[in-house]
């Protein structure tokens, strides 16, 4: 196996280290430090339902954390790409691709998420360990 196929397990594990470190980030003062509130109302004032400051706020961070042990990768990604496909329309857009506060980095991490959606979280991650441990070995059958 050539050297770029064997390297794709760190591949993935990078991709979903950095995506999810990332999404912490900017999840941790929306739902801690009394940001919650503050997200509400900015989730409000860009003509959207309060309430979709709570799954926006628990994917980036919650989510995150399952990014970086590689639990659920493909759910949590595309929740990743909802949120970040929504940012973009609904903040991001107006300021074009490279300007100040411009749609470059969420486009860049709903590529990653996209990407995560398509490959998933890899064999290093808490995903494939669970499969190997729920799938007992076979036993024959044969009666004696």
């Amino acid at each position: 196996m050539p050297l770029p196929d064997r390297l794709q397990p760190l591949a993935l594990l990078g991709l979903r280290v950095l995506l999810g470190a990332v999404m912490i980030g900017h999840g941790y003062g929306k739902v801690f430090q009394g940001g919650l509130l503050h997200h509400v109302h900015m989730v409000e004032s860009l003509g959207l339902p309060g309430w979709l400051a709570y799954p926006s706020a628990f994917t980036e961070f919650f989510g995150g954390i399952l990014l970086v042990l590689g639990v659920v990768t493909r759910c949590v990604s595309l929740l990743v790409l909802i949120d970040m496909a929504v940012a973009i329309w609904k903040v991001h857009w107006k300021n074009g691709m490279f300007g100040h506060g411009g749609y470059e980095f969420p486009l860049s991490l709903a590529v990653i998420a996209f990407a995560l959606i398509s490959f998933g979280g890899g064999p290093i991650a808490l995903d494939r360990l669970f499969d190997r441990l729920g799938k007992a070995p076979k036993k024959n059958s044969k009666s004696k």
